[in-house]
């Protein structure tokens, strides 16, 4: 009954209400993929694979093709023993992280299913709720300004900004944060675009200012270990691991060697099973948690709520991108009240799909 008999995948592609823009990357439209993985006692998981030129390795095709090869592999397998079939993935798709990740979810999603328990209640049912950050792209400081004032109307507490690409410009877009909400907890997340140098004399510069993050995300490149270390050291301020966490071997060294105050879970990058491995190595070694995700639909963003909300271990959470998409293309799943994603009524697995199939 837990046997996969089948996986497909398609493109999910949605638009998104204004470009997506970061340090070094623009996004005008999702270009993902959706996979769906069936069990022969008829259960149906579902999971994404997020595409982000310059950051994730794959692109819309070569993540279509792959996880057509993933599916010669898995088909006729016992999901039951998901641990196997995980590490067969990663010796069969070792270029593709994200695509293992988004079959990971399906596969864990289709076992909830079949078990017909909510996902958050697989993943330990903590909380059957979340509330999250929402995101303020690298723009302009008026519409910084009155994309701040629209959020803090809508209830969020939390803003996240873009940095990385122009100290001085930077600054005043999150001078502008500032005046449209003037009581939110903000996040700086640089995307590698900054050096040493570059993130102290900003930090200083917006010190000046009277503004102080409550979080610094990834100023620095991955590789600059010891430039990640030193901004432990000298930012006084959180600093947060993203693209320098990548698996469970990357949080044992950042915990080992002091290289973040918080590591940023991301589903893409990792997986499932590399999710809580991490989860359990930022809890031994006193590691804070954020998670986040990639530019994705409410496929993936609902798995990684209710792995949040399940686990109870997230200080930070970061899943706002379906709230940037102009059309909405997932039925069912979580419901939105302003930052709060709600989980409860859910019945089995993460509980979004796709219509006609």
């Amino acid at each position: 009954m837990t046997h996969i008999t089948r996986i497909e995948a398609r493109v999910l592609n949605a638009s998104l209400k204004a470009p997506f823009t970061i340090a070094g990357a623009r996004l005008d439209t999702v270009r993902n993929v959706a996979v769906r993985l069936d069990l022969a006692g008829g259960a149906s998981g579902w999971g994404e694979i997020p595409i982000l030129p310059t950051v994730t390795p794959e692109d819309q095709t070569t993540a279509l093709e792959a996880s057509r090869r993933a599916a010669r592999e898995w088909t006729g397998r016992d999901a039951l023993r998901w641990r196997p079939l995980v590490d067969a993935l990663s010796g069969a798709l070792p270029g593709a992280p994200t695509v293992r990740a988004g079959l990971e979810m399906a596969l864990f999603d289709a076992l909830a299913r079949h078990w017909d328990i909510p996902l958050f209640a697989f993943f330990g049912g903590a909380a059957d709720r979340i509330v999250t950050d929402i995101t303020i792209p690298i723009c302009g400081p008026e519409d910084a300004r009155r994309l701040a004032a629209e959020y803090r109307g809508l209830g969020f507490t939390t803003l996240k900004t873009k940095v990385g690409a122009d100290v001085d410009a930077d600054v005043e877009r999150v001078r502008a944060i500032r005046e449209g909400h003037p009581t939110s907890d903000l996040i700086l997340d640089g995307n590698e675009g900054y050096d040493v140098a570059q993130t102290l004399a900003f930090l200083k510069t917006l010190r000046r200012k009277g503004l102080e993050p409550a979080l610094l995300e990834q100023p620095v490149p991955r590789e600059d270990r010891d430039g990640q270390a030193r901004l432990v050291r000298e930012a006084g301020v959180p600093v947060a691991a993203d693209e320098s966490c990548r698996s469970s071997e990357d949080a044992a060294r950042i915990a080992r060697d002091r290289l973040a105050h918080v590591v940023n879970i991301k589903l893409a990058k990792c997986g499932v099973a590399q999710a809580l491995e991490i989860i359990a190595i930022a809890r031994a070694s006193g590691l804070g948690l954020m998670i986040g995700g990639m530019v994705e639909t409410r496929l993936a963003m609902g798995f990684s709520a209710h792995l949040a909300a399940g686990t109870g271990a997230f200080q930070w959470i970061d899943l706002d991108t379906p709230m940037l998409l102009a059309d909405d293309p997932v039925l069912h799943g979580y419901t939105v009240d302003g930052p709060r994603y709600h989980l409860g009524h859910i019945t089995a697995g993460h509980g979004g799909e796709l219509a006609a199939w």
